[in-house]
C-alpha cells in the first residue's frame, strides 16, 4: 500500500476533522411523511446554510447493490464511506453465486449437503422472511430449496423470521402466502420442504451487537427445541397474534412452533444441517455463535445439537466467522482507516452499541479490530435495552459529551461518530418518537458545532443512507399518502432511497478549495463513497487515485 501523499498546498487548522454520520437521515421525497423536514431541527439548518452542501446518493449501485431499486443499509454505507470505492455486496454476491451455480459447487454446500444425505437428517434454512435485499432475499431462499431437491435431499424445514422493517410493518402474509403455494409445488412423496418455525426479527434470533443476548435465547428454544406456542400453520400464528396484540407489526412478533399431534415438525437434531441464508453480516453472528462455540456463556442452550453448520456468507473476516460459508464477501483493502494509521494520523471512533460496529467494523471494510492500538481509540456507549420509541433521543447527547471532550483534548486529528437515532427510531414507524429523535439530535449537532469554531477544526455531515425522510407509504403512481382503516397513515418502517447530506463546515477556511455555499460549490451526483477522499483532503493528503472523487473542488 503506497503512503498517502501530503498536500503542500494545505495550510493546516488548529482543530481535528469531524466526520458526523446521522444514520438514517435524508432528503425526502414527499412532503408528508418526511420527520428530517418536519422537525425543527434549527442547528443543521444554521449549519447547512453557513456551509459548502449537497447531496450525496446512498442507495444502489452507488454502495455496490445490484439495482437502483434497492435501498441502501449502514453496513454497505459505511462500507462505502470507510472505503472511498464501492464494492459489490452481500446480495449481488449472492445473487451472482446462485446464476453462475458457483455456490452449488463449492466446499460448503457440498458439505451441508451430503451431511444430510449420510444421516438421513433435515436440511434447515434460517433467516429474515423478506425480498428486503438487506439481509436476505427470499429468491436465494428458494434456489436453494430447488436445488436441494435437485441434489435428492428428502426433509427441509425453514425457520422463518418475519420482517417489517425493511418491507412493509405488516406485508408477513404477503410473502407467507405465495411461499406456501411455492413450497406445496416443490413437495413431492420424497420431498417434504416444510415452515418449522418462526417469530418477529427484533423479538428472536436477530440481535446485534450483544444488545440483548435474550432474543437469540428466544430464538435457540423456536427453531432448535421447538418449545414454544404451538400453531397448525405459520399463517394461523401470525393472525392470531395480530388478534391476540392489537397493532403488532410483523418485527415484534411472538415466536412460534408449527406442530402435528402435539410434536412440532421442525425442531433441530443430531446429524441435520442448518444454513443461516441472510447475508448481512451484524445480525448473523450471535446465532451463529450459539451453534458454533463450544465455551459459549451468553445462555444455558439445555442441548447442542450436533450439525454442520453453514453462513450465507464470511459474517466476520477476521476472526473467521462462521467455520463454513457458501458464499465469499466483497474483498476490501486499503480502506480510509488504514490509510490513516501508515499516515499517523490520530483517530477516534464512537457511537453507541447500536451503531458501534459500523464506525468500527463496517467503515473498516468488514475487519474486526484496530489498525494501529496506539493511534487509534474506539469508544463504545451502551445503548438502553428498550424499544426505541420508549427512548427516542437514545445515547446521542452521551455522544456529544465525548466528542465535545475529544475535539478539545488537541489529542486528535480524526473524528468519526455516528448517532443511530434516524435509523434506529425511524424503524419504529413511530412519527411522533421519530420527531423527537431529529430534534435531539439536532441539540447536540448544536453542541458539536459549538466544540468546532472554538477549536478550529472541521466538520463534515452526512448519513449513510435515509430513513426519517419516508415515513409513510405512498402510492408510487401518484404519490398520495396510504392510509389504515383507521384514517391514520400507513406507517413506513423501511429504508428510503433518497440521496442524503454532505455538509462540510469549516470555520478558519484558509482557501485551498472553492468554498461559496451560496453557489453550492461542492460537487455534485456523486454517492457516499466520495466522503473517504473527501476527508482524505481536508485532513492535509491526496486521496488515492482509485478513490471515488473527493467533493471538493479543490485550487
Amino acid at each position: 500500500m503506497e503512503a498517502l501523499k501530503k498536500n503542500p498546498s494545505w495550510k493546516g487548522r488548529r482543530g481535528p476533522v469531524v466526520l458526523i454520520i446521522m444514520d438514517g437521515v435524508g432528503y425526502g421525497k414527499y412532503k408528508e411523511g418526511d420527520a428530517v423536514a418536519d422537525a425543527k431541527m434549527y442547528h443543521l439548518s444554521g449549519i447547512t446554510s453557513k456551509s459548502l452542501h449537497t447531496k450525496l446518493k446512498a442507495h444502489g449501485k452507488a454502495v455496490g447493490l445490484p439495482s437502483d431499486d434497492d435501498m441502501g443499509n449502514s453496513e454497505v454505507g459505511h462500507n462505502a464511506m470507510g472505503c472511498g470505492r464501492v464494492f459489490n455486496q452481500g446480495a449481488a454476491l449472492v445473487s451472482q453465486s446462485i446464476q453462475s451455480g458457483a455456490m452449488f459447487t463449492g466446499q460448503a454446500w457440498k458439505e451441508v449437503t451430503a451431511n444430510v444425505k449420510t444421516t438421513g437428517g433435515a436440511l434447515h434454512f434460517i433467516g429474515l422472511f423478506s425480498d428486503g435485499n438487506v439481509h436476505s432475499h427470499l429468491d436465494h431462499l428458494k434456489a436453494m430449496i430447488k436445488q436441494a431437491k435437485k441434489e435428492g435431499i428428502k426433509k427441509v424445514r425453514i425457520h422463518v423470521l418475519f420482517d417489517g422493517r425493511d418491507v412493509g410493518e405488516t406485508s408477513a402474509l404477503e410473502y407467507l402466502d405465495p411461499f406456501e403455494i411455492f413450497l406445496n409445488q416443490e413437495r413431492t412423496s420424497d420431498f417434504d420442504p416444510r415452515i418449522a418455525s418462526g417469530g418477529g426479527r427484533m423479538w428472536i434470533t436477530m440481535d446485534r451487537y450483544g444488545a440483548d443476548w435474550t432474543m437469540v435465547e428466544r430464538g435457540w428454544k423456536t427453531h432448535v427445541h421447538g418449545e414454544v406456542r404451538q400453531f397448525k400453520s405459520a399463517r394461523e400464528a401470525v393472525e392470531t397474534y395480530r388478534k391476540e396484540i392489537p397493532g403488532i407489526i410483523d418485527q415484534d412478533l411472538k415466536e412460534f412452533a408449527i406442530a402435528e399431534n402435539g410434536k412440532p415438525i421442525g425442531t433441530i437434531e443430531d446429524g441435520d444441517s442448518v444454513i443461516y441464508y441472510n447475508f448481512r453480516g451484524d445480525r448473523a453472528l450471535e446465532i451463529t455463535a450459539a451453534f458454533e462455540e463450544d465455551a459459549f456463556n451468553k445462555f444455558e442452550r439445555r442441548r447442542r445439537p450436533k450439525v454442520c453448520y453453514a453462513g450465507m456468507m464470511e459474517y466476520d473476516g477476521d476472526l473467521h466467522v462462521p467455520k463454513r460459508y457458501l458464499v465469499s464477501p466483497p474483498s476490501i483493502d486499503r480502506t480510509l482507516g488504514e490509510y490513516l494509521a501508515a499516515a499517523k494520523v490520530r483517530t477516534l471512533a464512537i457511537s453507541e452499541t447500536q451503531k458501534y460496529g459500523h464506525v468500527t467494523y463496517f467503515f473498516n471494510g468488514n475487519r474486526t479490530g484496530k489498525f494501529d492500538e496506539k493511534l487509534e481509540d474506539y469508544v463504545e456507549i451502551k445503548s438502553d435495552v428498550v424499544p426505541f420509541e420508549q427512548r427516542p433521543w437514545m445515547k446521542c447527547a452521551d455522544i456529544a459529551d465525548e466528542v465535545i471532550k475529544a475535539v478539545g483534548s488537541g489529542k486528535y486529528d480524526f473524528i468519526r461518530l455516528n448517532f443511530p437515532n434516524g435509523d434506529m427510531v425511524g424503524h419504529t414507524g413511530i412519527y411522533q418518537a421519530v420527531i423527537c429523535s431529529m430534534e435531539a439530535m439536532d441539540l447536540q449537532l448544536g453542541r458539536i458545532v459549538k466544540a468546532v469554531e472554538e477549536t478550529g477544526a472541521v466538520m463534515v455531515i452526512t448519513a449513510d443512507h435515509g430513513n426519517s425522510d419516508d415515513m409513510f407509504e405512498h402510492n408510487k403512481k401518484d404519490g398520495k399518502v396510504l392510509y389504515k382503516d383507521d384514517g391514520t397513515p400507513k406507517a413506513k418502517t423501511s429504508h428510503s432511497l433518497n440521496p442524503v447530506p454532505c455538509i462540510v463546515y469549516d470555520p478558519e477556511y484558509k482557501g485551498e478549495y472553492v468554498n461559496d455555499p451560496k453557489e453550492g460549490s461542492l460537487r455534485e451526483g456523486l454517492g457516499i463513497s466520495s466522503i473517504g477522499a473527501t476527508c482524505i483532503h481536508l485532513l492535509g493528503y491526496t486521496p488515492p487515485a482509485d478513490y471515488d472523487a473527493s467533493v471538493l473542488n479543490m485550487n
